[in-house]
């Protein structure tokens, strides 16, 4: 089948296309911000020919985030990465700023105007440590990673402009330069609502997409399908035939990481369960079973880090607390939510190829997953758009 460029009007998000991902309903923006109080900003950056990047806020609660601390986790699925901040998260279990993703070359100039955004509050004034955590993806590809302008002034725009309610999604904030497979990446976000007799918690997925491997969607193997696949060419050479297929003279788009699947992934999850780090990083570790369902295997060059946090009151720690006593979710009622965070993980990162739309620089353009294509592929297989 030839890979046709669908219009940038033909954008739906995955459940448009009967994508609907396991048992359990999303929340009413099915979006992180679904969790109560979390609040989501984007600032695109694009300047010139060849700057294609952004930033992406998550912000956990509207309160006082260095006093009033959410507990956090950090799932690695890979580690070829760069994150600002985990050692004082994994050392503490707690997050005391906002969460920010950006590019690779970008994370510390993103982590220093976050300190500086959280040193100039009123009530911070005599802080005289910060530990913001700042998460990146490599957007080499389409921007020039190196130049890494303006992003201070972004950081500043993402946070001051997050909210509730529904969540831009595709080439936007940290996805404004992403990949996906070898087409357009992106952010994506997707939630689930846990019924009242599983506690009637809500889980939220945001991602940022920027890795490869084979494609699949719902269990359909579209990367095969549509010719676009790591490892394309040596599965084409050991055949016996010339490595075409969907890249102009059969090579690959990007450099030799690209063909075989590497590239990065940052995933983080908000619920309201009143859970500590020990199960929250049991949680992310979860995240990653969603990654693998579309057909990402963690390449050696792939960054795939999950960032977990609760945003349950009963949870939350002062840090001039000299005890802290809090009331958890059982081991043994983890499992609907371990269920809920893959099934939103898988839909987020569908979200992030099918809201992504065509970006172009001087080094070339890279066009968003052909949806039309993947639409005959997924009804010949009886998954169908709802009606």
């Amino acid at each position: 089948m030839s890979v046709v460029s669908a219009p940038v009007s033909a954008q739906q998000r995955a459940r448009a296309m009967g994508l609907a991902p396991g048992v359990f309903a999303p929340g009413p923006n099915n979006a992180i911000t679904d969790v109560v109080g979390v609040r989501v900003g984007h600032e695109t950056v694009t300047m010139g020919d060849s700057v294609r990047t952004g930033v992406t806020a998550i912000v956990p609660h509207g309160g006082d985030l260095y006093r009033d601390r959410v507990p956090a986790a950090l799932h690695v699925g890979n580690g070829f990465g760069k994150l600002l901040g985990v050692t004082q998260l994994r050392e503490l279990g707690e997050l005391e700023t906002p969460i920010l993703l950006t590019c690779t070359l970008c994370i510390w100039q993103a982590g220093e105007a976050l300190a500086q955004y959280m040193l100039a509050k009123p009530e911070n004034a005599n802080v005289r440590s910060i530990n913001p955590v700042v998460g990146e993806t490599n957007d080499g590809q389409l921007n020039a990673t190196r130049a890494r302008p303006g992003i201070a002034a972004a950081v500043n725009r993402a946070l001051s402009s997050a909210d509730t309610g529904r969540v831009t999604e595709g080439s936007v904030g940290a996805g404004h330069g992403t990949v996906m497979f070898g087409w357009k990446g992106g952010i994506g976000t997707s939630s689930r609502k846990l019924p009242a007799s599983l506690g009637g918690y809500t889980v939220g997925v945001i991602v940022q997409g920027n890795y490869g491997g084979v494609l699949q969607m719902a269990g359909v193997p579209v990367g095969q399908l549509l010719g676009r696949y790591a490892f394309q060419r040596d599965v084409a050479r050991a055949a016996g035939s010339p490595p075409g297929g969907a890249f102009p003279g059969g090579v690959f788009p990007g450099d030799l990481g690209a063909e075989r699947g590497d590239g990065s992934c940052m995933i983080v999850i908000a619920t309201d369960a009143p859970i500590l780090s020990r199960n929250l990083e049991r949680l992310g570790a979860r995240a990653v079973m969603g990654l693998a369902r579309t057909g990402s295997s963690a390449s050696n060059g792939s960054g795939d880090y999950v960032i977990a946090f609760s945003t349950s009151p009963r949870v939350r720690r002062s840090p001039d607390a000299p005890l802290s006593t809090n009331d958890e979710v059982g081991n043994e009622a983890m499992s609907a939510l371990f269920q809920a965070v893959t099934e939103a993980t898988e839909e987020a990162l569908y979200d992030a190829l099918l809201m992504a739309t065509p970006v172009s620089t001087r080094a070339g353009r890279v066009n968003p997953l052909p949806r039309d294509s993947v639409r005959v592929l997924l009804d010949a297989r009886g998954i169908r758009a709802p009606r």
